[in-house]
């Protein structure tokens, strides 16, 4: 157990530097476009899909709570609202690159999200599951009020919003390790890794309860798990299509029809779950 405390200390502070710097880039992205990327959304009518999609998987602090907003105010529909969800990278990016994951397998996950979002956005809105409304009233906004109250120090500047989010992000990924180290070491990681991996339908459906989480927490633990080779691609996937960040937070805040909250958290997760274990099938072809 000393080894174990010994390795998840080590191991997390070499992390620092590589999370810190990965911030402090996506903290000067976000206080330089921001703004823009809310703008075109709003903008993109039928097209929002593809634009919220895109937009999606560049993980910007208060952007899946601005689609929320944005669609309490009937600005988007809700196929642009679930394409931003499905796509948002959240915690995902820093983590993969604090451990130094090969930039094809970024793009390749981010590819999938995006395209999974985009799909399935248009196909929302095909099927008509929302009718088409607009307002011409603007929307009142809460995001900075919102996202200072997650946490996400969005108004205090780049560098100390920055080491704080690193610092935030660190500790989860330290009791993350740790958890998992201390699992490992008592149940055997080729036992645990071979009870996980061989439940290709099962893994997807409990990793979809972890990305339900509302924080960053849900997308840090399944990637540390994918990472450590606990669980399959399917399951990070799946479970990582599911979680939106503070975004579902927001919504059940700013909208308030409860049986459609519900029903859109529903859809998130069965799009996740089916999407984690085609992915499962189709990786042991």
């Amino acid at each position: 157990m000393k080894e174990v405390v010994i390795d998840t200390i080590v191991d997390s502070i070499k992390l620092l530097p590589f999370l810190f710097l990965t911030y402090l880039i996506m903290e000067y992205m976000e206080h330089k476009t921001g703004e823009k990327a809310k703008n075109i959304i709003q903008k993109s009518g039928k097209f929002g899909p593809f634009l919220g999609s895109i937009l999606g998987i560049f993980p910007q602090c208060g952007f899946s709570a601005a689609a929320a907003n944005l669609y309490a105010g009937k600005i988007i529909t809700l196929g642009t609202l679930l394409a931003i969800f499905l796509s948002t990278s959240d915690e995902m990016i820093p983590v993969l690159i604090s451990e130094a994951t090969p930039i094809s397998s970024i793009l390749q996950i981010l590819g999938i999200k995006l395209v999974v979002g985009m799909l399935a956005g248009f196909a929302i809105d095909f099927l008509g599951n929302l009718k088409k409304k607009t307002r011409e009233e603007e929307v009142q906004e809460k995001i900075g009020h919102i996202c200072e109250q997650e946490h996400c120090h969005c108004e205090e500047g780049i560098l100390k919003s920055s080491i704080q989010h690193t610092f935030h992000i660190f500790f989860f990924i330290f009791v993350i390790s740790f958890l998992i180290n201390g699992i490992i070491y008592w149940i055997g990681e080729e036992s645990l890794s071979n009870f996980i991996l061989n439940m290709p339908i099962v893994g997807p459906i409990l990793a979809g309860f972890l990305g339900l989480i509302p924080n960053c927490a849900g997308s840090v633990i399944l990637t540390q798990l994918y990472l450590e080779q606990v669980i399959s691609f399917g399951s990070m996937i799946g479970g990582l299509l599911v979680g939106s960040g503070i975004g579902i937070l927001i919504l059940f805040r700013v909208n308030k029809n409860i049986k459609e909250n519900l029903k859109i958290l529903a859809i998130l997760y069965v799009i996740g779950v089916i999407s984690g274990i085609f992915l499962d099938v189709i990786t042991k072809i």
